[in-house]
């Protein structure tokens, strides 16, 4: 089959030819749930041990010549010009020249996520926008949680928009997936760890209720908020108190405030 070559160092990285393509650019067979896109995300994604290998990885020529540097002989690169990788991801996705097809990560179970109970967990409770996710992972990355549990049918998957947004933090946090969230705080509990739900009707403050025990932060939807089970299972409920008046925070700026109050209160305990 014909195909054509751009030379990186003394490395010859080959673009198939656009017969093998459907008419966005994508191979046949390609599964868009697989795809990720963004400088940060892609790297970390090929960083990331833990990852299967790579099935395809585009990228312009600048941003191929950056990848020869980083990793050598280690992934074919496909050169593609920007329009081209623009048709293989979706409209108005910001893939700074590169594109990356992998397999999904897999999630941790519970207790490997868990065990032994030290730090603080996340768990969103049908949180589903992949932007808000995706913030929720980076910010966690940054506070330092050890993982973020996500309900299994009710959570996008860690790719796509949500990778970019998280920048890399979906390879650099780990994750578990659980049908039942309120079971999940069960095993939890026996574990030793200590549910914190975040209700922005709770009587007490957040910074009241951690008390640098193991401590997970449960969130809700915007709107829906933390469901009934899932609330009954939590030991404590905490609001993030807002001198300004204004009645709530976006569910990824909550998730903000409550890990940094986490990491504070996790410090302050620390002998």
């Amino acid at each position: 089959m014909a195909s054509h070559g751009l030379k990186i160092g003394a490395r010859l990285i080959v673009t198939p030819h656009r017969q093998r393509n459907d008419r966005r650019g994508r191979r046949r067979g390609d599964d868009p749930a697989e795809w990720l896109w963004g400088w940060h995300a892609v790297l970390a994604a090929l960083n990331n041990p833990a990852r299967a290998s790579v099935k395809r990885l585009a990228a312009t020529p600048d941003r191929a010549r950056l990848l020869a540097e980083r990793y050598g002989d280690c992934h074919a690169v496909e050169i593609a010009e920007s329009a081209a990788i623009t048709r293989l991801v979706p409209p108005g996705s910001v893939h700074q020249g590169v594109a990356l097809r992998i397999p999904a990560l897999d999630p941790l179970p519970l207790e490997a996520l868990a065990k032994p109970a030290e730090g603080f967990l996340l768990m969103l409770d049908q949180v589903t926008d992949p932007q808000n996710v995706g913030a929720i992972f980076r910010a966690a990355a940054a506070f330092g949680a050890r993982g973020i549990i996500l309900q299994d049918r009710h959570a996008p998957a860690l790719a796509g928009a949500l990778a970019k947004a998280a920048a890399g933090a979906v390879d650099s946090i780990a994750h578990a997936r659980e049908v039942n969230l309120s079971r999940a705080l069960e095993r939890l509990e026996r574990m030793g760890w200590r549910a914190v739900g975040l209700d922005s009707a709770a009587t007490d403050a957040l910074a009241d209720v951690l008390d640098g025990s193991p401590a997970v932060l449960v969130m809700g939807s915007e709107g829906e908020g933390i469901r009934r089970l899932v609330r009954e299972h939590c030991d404590a409920l905490a609001r993030i108190p807002m001198p300004g008046g204004f009645e709530s925070l976006n569910v990824a700026a909550a998730a903000v405030v409550a890990l940094y109050e986490a990491s504070r209160s996790r410090a302050g305990s620390a002998p």
